[in-house]
């Protein structure tokens, strides 16, 4: 199964794109999109969209993983977010990718085997789990590998 997972922001969507076969991961690409500050919202939203739909198209995944929001602080930024999300889930469906979603409680689970484990605990067992040399860079980048890892253990 090839799995795309997601990291969603504005300013920066992280995701990585692994095959699972047989309970073997092997990472065939990861990155982030990146938008910049101060750039109109909707030239954001369709940028984010637009990068999406190529790397949909150049990797095939079969299945899509986003992290389910949550926001107790920042409105607006709340807000951005969730629309970048809703072009995220977009693009997803318009390629025929399903989709599922996932709490950060979840996803720290699946991959350290403890809920409350810290951030540096998530990316060390997202780099010892996909055999990685180093920590993938940004946060965001490895926060996607680790949900496209949770949807192979739940799917």
């Amino acid at each position: 199964m090839r799995i795309l997972g997601i990291d969603p922001g504005f300013a920066i969507v992280g995701y990585g794109i692994i095959e699972y076969t047989g309970s073997k991961f092997k990472v065939l690409h990861y990155g982030a999109i990146t938008t910049q500050a101060g750039e109109n919202i909707f030239d954001r939203l369709k940028k984010i969209h637009d990068d999406l739909n190529e790397i949909i198209e150049h990797f095939k995944p079969d299945v899509m993983a986003i992290e389910d929001l949550f926001f107790n602080s920042n409105q607006k930024t709340a807000i951005n977010v969730a629309q970048a999300r809703g072009v995220l889930v977009l693009a997803a469906m318009n390629a025929g990718v399903k989709i599922f979603e996932y709490t950060p409680l979840q996803v720290k689970q699946a991959v350290t085997g403890y809920g409350r484990a810290d951030k540096n605990q998530v990316q060390q067992m997202v780099k010892l789990l996909l055999s990685l040399d180093k920590v993938p860079k940004p946060d965001d980048t490895a926060d996607a590998l680790a949900l496209a890892i949770c949807c192979a253990h739940s799917t």
